[in-house]
């Protein structure tokens, strides 16, 4: 059963390799027919209103994410080898390869939606872009209780690093609090202007202050207890 399990681990992490390769390869592609259609200037980064308020060369806007989707490929397949406890990594393989899946994809979703922006096409920024953030939220939370105690991927304080069950309940409630924030991104653009700003503040809280602190309060507890 556990040769079974392993095999099918290994199938799915085999295909989204496959993948993974397929995003890197046709975002690489992409980069060189945006560079050849953008301006000289192009918009590089846009406010919480989808209004662009930062500009750069069109080197900068042609490339960077692409080279950004090519480090994440070549990253993650390095943090498993050098990870203290990278023996971890085979617990976890398959929630490892949709989670870098997730993040190429994501990445390149990002690039397409600025770069057509970029050439004039109607593509409304405010709309797609924390949507597809919000997508990526519920993925990473739907396999939060899946990943094993390890120094680069998850969540990572003193507290659950230090103890195994710490790590395992604060990734169940991270992984909730994720998929609440990734649903509450995904309709950021539809809500009023006003509101977007104090919203997107609380999620962050939410998914990244709430698992800090339940953390340290589990982990006092179980001292005490122990």
């Amino acid at each position: 059963n556990f040769m079974e399990n392993t095999s099918k681990r290994n199938q799915v992490a085999s295909a989204l390799g496959i993948i993974q390769i397929i995003v890197a390869l046709a975002t690489i592609a992409l980069s060189v027919y945006f560079y050849q259609n953008f301006p000289a200037r192009v918009p590089i980064h846009w406010d919480i209103n989808g209004e662009a308020n930062n500009w750069g060369s069109r080197e900068f806007g042609a490339f960077l994410l692409p080279v950004i989707i090519v480090a994440i490929y070549f990253l993650f397949g390095v943090l498993s080898k050098i990870d203290p406890r990278k023996e971890r990594y085979v617990e976890f393989a398959k929630a490892y390869s949709i989670i870098k899946t997730s993040l190429m994809l994501v990445f390149s979703a990002i690039y397409i939606v600025t770069s057509l922006n970029v050439l004039g096409y109607a593509v409304p920024i405010i709309f797609w872009i924390p949507f597809i953030i919000g997508v990526l939220f519920i993925v990473l939370g739907n396999y939060f209780g899946k990943i094993r105690n390890n120094y680069f991927v998850g969540i990572r304080t003193p507290w659950t690093l230090a103890n195994e069950e710490v790590w395992n309940k604060t990734h169940r409630l991270g992984g909730k609090l994720f998929i609440i924030g990734g649903v509450a991104m995904m309709f950021m653009g539809l809500i009023p202007a006003t509101l977007r700003l104090p919203i997107l503040v609380a999620i962050i809280l939410l998914i990244a202050l709430v698992p800090m602190v339940y953390s340290y309060v589990l982990y006092r507890k179980t001292k005490t207890l122990g």
